[in-house]
């Protein structure tokens, strides 16, 4: 991928968006900015500001999740890339992702208190990633991604788990 020529690709869709929207948006497109974290490492790094910014987050951050993958098919990015462009607003990302890793710390030590599986809420397949390497070091536990399409959530087993044939009953943080 010839990044500044994504960069200049997004930026004329952002600026069409923008414009013929009617927001009140800015926004600052990075090509290779310093990791996001240990787990994101983005290529180009999109960050919005402004007084619309709360449309943007209204709704968990639909619209812009919306956006994102509007980018990701601008840039006919294979889902196997999605990694490498990252769309944040108020530092959504960050504060999402500690949310992620307190619930995976909560959901282990229900696991391990009850012995029995634990279903997180349905998320996007990056989230799901963040879970499952939020608690990839807990050697008495095992994550499995279940469901499909919007339904597919991450599972937490106690690492012996054994499933007898059903799926376990759905449980999930209030």
């Amino acid at each position: 991928m010839d990044k500044v020529a994504a960069a200049n690709r997004i930026n004329e869709f952002l600026q069409a968006v923008v414009t013929h929207g009617g927001l009140h948006l800015k926004y600052r497109i990075v090509v290779d900015p310093p990791a996001l974290s240990d787990w994101e490492k983005p290529e180009i790094f999109v960050d919005f500001s402004g007084p619309d910014s709360t449309l943007l987050l209204d709704r968990g951050g639909e619209l812009l999740h919306a956006l994102e993958l509007l980018a990701f098919e601008i840039l006919r990015l294979p889902s196997g890339e999605h990694e490498k462009v990252a769309f944040d607003c108020k530092n959504q990302r960050s504060l999402r992702l500690q949310e992620l890793r307190m619930a995976a710390s909560v959901a282990a030590e229900k696991v391990r208190q009850t012995g029995t599986p634990f279903h997180f809420a349905p998320m996007s397949s990056r989230e799901r990633r963040m879970v499952h390497l939020a608690l990839r070091d807990e050697a008495d536990l095992r994550t499995e991604s279940d469901g499909e399409g919007r339904d597919r959530c991450v599972v937490l087993y106690p690492a012996d788990y054994k499933s007898t044939g059903g799926k376990p009953a759905r449980r999930t943080l209030p």
